[in-house]
């Protein structure tokens, strides 16, 4: 019996997204149960734990449970569990609605990919709407909830047409039932029929073999008993030896929703004083919001095969947050709360010991599988480059995992390793050039004195290269340079003092004319073939940088710059002859922003500059 009947609209994207479940072609139909499977697992999770703070949530003799029910007559399936259960207001929040953090992001992914039904998949698991995958085998979804706790239960319904309805209802005393009205059975569709036993058993076994809770299957007229579908057993549990790769597969997908295969399968156990053993994953592709500041991250902590935490940030520093698994631990009391999380010795001690195998791991991708190491490092490489800042007992295992662009090879990644190995007898420091992209560095005129002496220069690329370069000095007992800082070290500085005297006018008269700009005017032993080039002093900050905390602070002051000019330049050997002509302001223009552009920056007055271009061109004309 109902009463109270209530009509929703779906949230805009909401709506989207079932219009893309109900209209996109899909050849793997079967995901939207083990989905619904997966929600159910968690629902029970969720009910074991709270009961542990109230056992009267479950009853003593009550077994937790996930129960599939066809009919074929009727043309539907439905999935129950007693589980956790849902409160109207959590049915309107959850099922109108798609997860609030990132949702722009994901219809933006959603419309620009639609058309690959392999992305769109991907999305559905990314984004946590794996709920409404139901219509794509359903014309209409009837769900029934009641709240642990609560008196009355909820009864939702939606044909997937923009609109919901939500009324009272009757229902056992706890969990929730999803009644899917399946759509018409085409033998020759090439569609399973999501009614028949044989089907459903096969599905289940493909995907939620290691659910932790029986999966039984329920004969609606009574011909035959009860079966549980699953195994149950806890994967993380088994012997590798026993594990098969597609389960181990099934199972990532299962805790991290997110559909795709995962890149790499870890697999660890510490026995003896304490013991405790994880199986962690590191996923194929990086998440959309893995450098947000809403994202929530953290592996699934057990306490004896018990759920305790779905998100526990404490397991992992920052840096490896894209890992995803479980850890199970025999240590930790069952109602452990997160404050007693964050001071737990045990915890910290898992920690330590999970950081240190998987940085092992990555060392030995790194060293064995060269090319898959390449492929994580450029989804993950930006993760990892923060732990150079704060986990200084883990340093020296962490930087030699690093991949850098560099002038050696444009189709290569390398490492400070293999850099250092490359080294020119006569070279002094390990060199780089920061910057927004490989394109603004590789062009830069600060480069030309080092390619022409053979030094490799790394390329730093990242924006949190700007601060690994200000934690990490050295390397290799090799002092790290700027060739953007300071003066040029490259052995020509004796032959750039003795043409000082002939030049001494113009870079006064240059300084005067740029003092609001440049806070020196000096000749270059850094530049072979550009007339001039903008440096900064060997402590202040890099450009590139000064622009980053800028769009993170908003406007601030401009830090004045050096310019350097190139003696052996025609250019700069005839403005000599200009000390004292009035063509020089405009000539000053013009070489500053020569060098402001020659880097890759912008130009702070561009109509000035090219006032002053027009008039030198005149005049040359």
């Amino acid at each position: 019996m109902t009463t109270n009947v209530e009509t929703f609209q779906f949230q805009a994207e909401a709506r989207q997204v079932l219009d893309l479940m109900i209209h996109s072609l899909y050849t793997n139909k079967d995901i939207f149960l083990r989905e619904l499977i997966s929600n159910a697992s968690d629902a029970l999770d969720r009910i074991r734990f709270e009961a542990l703070s109230r056992p009267d949530l479950i009853g003593a003799d009550e077994k937790l449970e996930i129960w599939l029910e066809s009919d074929p007559k009727e043309r539907t399936l439905t999935i129950s569990d007693n589980g956790i259960g849902m409160s109207r207001e959590e049915v309107v929040a959850n099922i109108g609605t798609i997860a609030k953090s990132g949702t722009r992001e994901m219809m933006q992914a959603l419309r620009e990919k639609h058309e690959s039904s392999e992305t769109l998949t991907t999305l559905i698991g990314q984004f946590g709407v794996g709920f409404y995958s139901a219509f794509m085998v359903a014309d209409r979804v009837t769900l029934v909830t009641r709240r642990a706790g609560e008196d009355r239960a909820i009864q939702w319904e939606s044909a997937g047409d923009g609109t919901f309805t939500i009324t009272d209802s009757s229902k056992f005393s706890r969990g929730t039932s999803i009644t899917l009205h399946l759509k018409k059975f085409e033998e020759d569709a090439e569609i399973e029929d999501f009614t028949n036993k044989w089907t459903i058993e096969q599905i289940v076994k493909r995907y939620s073999d290691f659910v932790a809770y029986p999966v039984i299957f329920k004969d609606k007229e009574g011909k035959e008993a009860d079966k549980t579908l699953n195994s149950m057993k806890p994967i993380w549990t088994r012997p590798r030896s026993e594990v098969t790769d597609e389960e181990y597969k099934e199972f990532y997908k299962h805790i991290s929703h997110d559909w795709n295969e995962p890149m790499e399968t870890w697999s660890f156990r510490a026995e003896g004083r304490s013991e405790y053993q994880a199986l962690l994953f590191v996923p194929s592709e990086a998440p959309f919001d893995l450098f947000y500041a809403t994202g929530k991250f953290g592996l699934h902590l057990f306490v004896r095969r018990v759920l305790i935490m779905e998100r526990c940030e404490e397991l992992l520093p920052p840096y490896l947050r894209f890992i995803r698994g479980v850890v199970d631990s025999a240590d930790l009391p069952l109602n452990v709360s997160r404050q007693r999380l964050q001071e737990d010795r045990h915890i910290a001690q898992i920690r330590k010991w999970l950081t240190k195998k998987v940085l092992d791991s990555l060392e030995e991708m790194q060293r064995k599988e060269a090319e898959k190491y390449v492929t994580l490092w450029k989804q993950f490489g930006r993760v990892l480059k923060e732990g150079a800042g704060f986990d200084f007992d883990n340093k020296d295992k962490l930087v030699p995992l690093f991949l850098f662009e560099s002038s050696n090879d444009p189709e290569k990644l390398t490492s400070l390793k293999d850099y250092a190995g490359r080294m020119k007898s006569d070279q002094t420091a390990i060199y780089y050039l920061t910057g927004p992209s490989r394109r603004a560095v590789e062009h830069s005129p600060h480069l030309e004195a080092f390619r022409e002496k053979g030094f490799e220069v790394l390329y730093m690329v990242d924006p949190v290269d700007e601060m690994f370069v200000q934690w990490q000095t050295e390397f290799d007992g090799k002092p790290m340079k700027s060739i953007a800082k300071g003066t040029a070290d490259l052995g020509d500085e004796k032959s750039v003092e003795e043409k000082k005297p002939e030049f001494e006018k113009l870079t006064e008269a240059l300084q005067k004319k740029l003092d609001d700009r440049v806070k020196e005017v000096r000749l270059s032993a850094r530049l072979t073939s550009s007339p001039a080039c903008l440096v900064v002093s060997e402590h202040d900050v890099s450009p590139n940088l000064e622009k980053i905390l800028s769009q993170m602070k908003g406007e601030a002051a401009k830090q004045k710059r050096i310019l350097e000019l190139n003696p052996n330049h025609e250019l700069i050997a005839k403005m000599r002859n200009h000390v004292d002509d009035a063509a020089l302001d405009d000539l000053a223009e013009v070489l500053y922003g020569y060098a402001v552009l020659a880097e890759g920056s912008e130009l702070q007055d561009p109509l000035k500059f090219n006032q002053a271009l027009v008039r030198v061109l005149a005049k040359t004309v």
